[in-house]
């Protein structure tokens, strides 16, 4: 699990499951997010976005649990490096 598997995911949910706008937003391709977002999904063994066809259709309640912990760690992230800054 990386951090930026974590901005991802939350980007994605940020921008109404638009991956192509979330890939524009994190200076990045749309083909890498998804991957991102799958093998993060495939090491924790869940699914947190549902699928119709190859769009994103809607976060599945552990996806919601997930999200929110996501969320939670990029801000104390920020957090630290803020500290890191002040000394």
């Amino acid at each position: 699990m990386k951090l930026q598997q974590l901005r991802y995911l939350v980007e994605v949910a940020r921008h109404d499951l638009n991956v192509s706008e979330a890939a524009q937003a994190l200076h990045t391709s749309q083909p890498g997010v998804s991957k991102q977002v799958r093998l993060l999904e495939d090491e924790l063994g869940v699914v947190v976005f549902e699928r119709s066809g190859k769009r994103l259709s809607s976060v599945t309640e552990p996806g919601k649990a997930i999200l929110a912990i996501a969320a939670r760690i990029l801000h104390e992230a920020e957090n630290m490096k803020r500290v890191g800054e002040e000394y």
